[in-house]
């Protein structure tokens, strides 16, 4: 069993390697195509391809570093979903940072949901000897939906914290005007 386990753990490091080489190879050709890599602004089938491709190679790397985190890393469950969230706190933070292009901040932390939502998933479903909270399908999907209402509401607040003053269009000429 522990033989079986050390091939798993060291398959990990080789298929993200595999995977990460993948996408690299994906954004290079994309960049060679001088195509932007702003979302909106993918309009052609050869940009499409490449959205979608990187996507997909996008997907499968953050499931499987999902899974290395709760099965192999040691971290177990929370611990992977903490880790996660760390780094996912630095990329916002690096938001801040003018020479950090958004675009790869968007999509580091593209792979990084997906390992959160596995080991944080696992977390609220997973038995208590495994390390989890064993809330079940129902409980886990409350939890995620209080999560999601609470950062809509906290956003709402930051947009209307932040939002201008409305004037209405004749109060706006006589400001210029005058």
């Amino acid at each position: 069993m522990a033989g079986a386990r050390r091939a798993s753990a060291s398959g990990y490091p080789t298929g993200a390697a595999i995977l990460i080489s993948i996408l690299l190879v994906i954004f290079a050709v994309w960049k060679a195509t001088g195509m932007t890599f702003v979302i909106r602004d993918i309009v052609t089938f050869r940009g499409e391809a490449l959205f979608w491709s990187a996507i997909l190679v996008s997907n499968t790397l953050g499931t499987s570093m999902g899974d290395f985190l709760s099965d192999s890393s040691g971290l177990g469950y929370a611990g992977g979903a903490l880790l996660v969230t760390g780094a996912l706190a630095v990329l916002v933070a690096l938001m801040k940072v003018p020479v950090v292009q958004n675009v790869l901040l968007f999509w580091i932390a593209f792979v990084l949901t997906r390992p959160l939502g596995a080991t944080a998933g696992d977390f609220l479903t997973k038995p208590v000897a495994k390390g989890g909270l064993v809330l079940g399908t129902a409980g886990s999907s409350a939890v995620l939906l209080a999560v999601l209402a609470g950062l809509m509401a906290y956003a709402q607040v930051q947009e209307r914290r932040t939002a201008t003053p409305r004037t209405s269009e004749g109060e706006a000429v006589a400001q210029q005007a005058g």
